[in-house]
């Protein structure tokens, strides 16, 4: 992220630097940006109850967990902070499956390969390079060169020669890193498969983690030796639009088992609706949530405390004197308490008010980026590409009202749920699982599905 040196934007134009929806990731960034008053209304602190289990796992038994949340509830940032806690003990390996895999055609062989890479690549940073038996080096090249792309682009090359800066490209671990940073270039890219050459790859997948289990095993001694230190592998970004529902039920599923045999400390990030879908009790690994951040009480009136604990988010990133009186305030409201809508809506008031040539964002400016949110929210309420199998706006909007006036029931997972949590159209509260439904869609309950009455409270306005 691009940081501000006087802390917060002190004019329109500088919004797009501090309200990025990047995760905070160093230490400046943190002491700049991070609040830490948005977890205290949360209901529970997930990151202090990881980090204890982690603490437990240190030279026992590797921990390995889901951490569910909805997409831009701060996961990465949280994860962030987890990694500060346990650094004495712990080091963390981050992959990001929307952006280093092809996010539409990825496999659990992929990931697989991805992980792989990454420790390498962190061994490689922390001097940690393992001792490698020209078995193991073959092993892993047979399985690396198998549906290989040969072809290695300009950028490619400049980090396998930056990557081996010291190391012979004729010694095994020099050949480890050519044959990993040429792999690392294909999977971004996303070749096209034909179905017997992805049917061969998954029949050889045994083979796979085990060698990826060998290489973990050693790069795991190598780093406890000279740090007295363990791996903790972070897979993210799940929840990023172009993955669909049928790969993240493959991949956790139907091969879940995979990721239980790993001989190492794993937290991969899933979005919340995963962890109510039908296939929810055969998730291999334990769960945690990241809860929204209340705006509404369950009983629609306002959370005070949610609203002043994401003001104090927001005024770290933008002075108060840009927004003209109480708009800050809807903002904060139509948000839902999601960081990422709150970011996205203060962008687009803000862009408003420069093409107005004002000073600072205007009612008519907040109006604009509700209205606009309000839309994308329909868009998602209807039958998506993405969707297992399509439910009917009837439904859907039956499963919201539900929600809203907290009917007996109305928590018990289902398709319609899954699909309305998919859609962030409902969200998660306080650590007792209380659902809500996000002020935006109460806003769409009252205005176009018309289940609502106009004065029914719980809206953005």
């Amino acid at each position: 992220m691009l940081l501000m040196n006087d802390g917060p934007a002190t004019n329109l134009n500088d919004l797009f630097k501090t309200l990025r929806p990047e995760p905070l990731i160093s230490a400046e960034e943190f002491k700049q940006f991070y609040r830490p008053q948005i977890n205290a209304v949360r209901g529970e602190d997930t990151v202090l109850v990881l980090s204890d289990l982690l603490e437990q796992s240190y030279q026992t038994v590797p921990y390995r967990a889901f951490l569910m949340g909805h997409a831009g509830v701060g996961k990465s940032t949280e994860i962030s902070r987890l990694l500060e806690r346990v650094k004495d003990q712990q080091i963390g390996v981050r992959l990001s499956v929307a952006t280093e895999l092809n996010p539409a055609s990825f496999k659990v062989f992929d990931v697989l390969k991805l992980m792989m890479i990454r420790i390498i690549e962190e061994a490689e940073k922390h001097g940690a390079r393992p001792h490698l038996s020209a078995g193991m080096f073959s092993k892993i090249e047979a399985l690396f060169n198998d549906e290989q792309v040969k072809t290695i682009d300009q950028s490619s090359a400049s980090a396998s020669a930056e990557a081996g800066v010291g190391v012979s490209e004729h010694s095994l671990w020099g050949k480890l890193l050519n044959v990993f940073l040429s792999t690392k270039a294909a999977l971004r890219i996303g070749v096209e498969r034909k179905i017997e050459v992805t049917e061969h790859r998954l029949r050889r997948l045994p083979e796979l983690a085990e060698a990826c289990n060998e290489l973990i095993d050693a790069c795991s001694q190598s780093l406890f030796d000279k740090e007295k230190k363990e791996w903790i592998l972070i897979v993210e970004d799940l929840e990023k639009m172009g993955i669909s529902a049928q790969q993240l039920q493959e991949l956790f599923i139907q091969y879940g088992s995979i990721f239980q045999t790993l001989r190492v400390n794993l937290l991969v990030t899933i979005p919340i609706w995963l962890g109510y879908s039908d296939e929810a009790a055969r998730l291999p690994l334990d769960k945690h949530m990241l809860f929204d951040t209340p705006i509404f009480k369950q009983d629609h009136t306002p959370h005070y405390e949610g609203r002043k604990a994401v003001q104090q988010v927001l005024e770290a990133r933008v002075s108060p004197t840009l927004l003209a009186e109480g708009q800050m305030d809807r903002l904060i409201v139509a948000s839902g308490g999601n960081l990422r809508d709150l970011f996205l809506l203060t962008q687009d008031a803000g862009g408003s008010a420069r093409r107005r040539e004002k000073a600072k964002v205007e009612e008519e400016d907040v109006t604009k980026a509700i209205n606009k949110m309000r839309r994308d929210y329909r868009m998602r309420l209807g039958s998506g590409p993405f969707d297992l199998k399509p439910i009917s706006a009837e439904e859907k909007s039956k499963q919201l009202l539900a929600v809203y006036n907290d009917e007996d029931g109305h928590d018990t997972p289902n398709a319609v749920l899954y699909a309305l949590l998919r859609a962030s159209a409902l969200q998660e509260f306080n650590g007792t699982c209380w659902f809500g439904v996000h002020p935006i869609v109460v806003d769409i309950m009252k205005n176009n599905i018309r289940c609502l009455k106009p004065n029914d409270p719980g809206g953005s306005s």
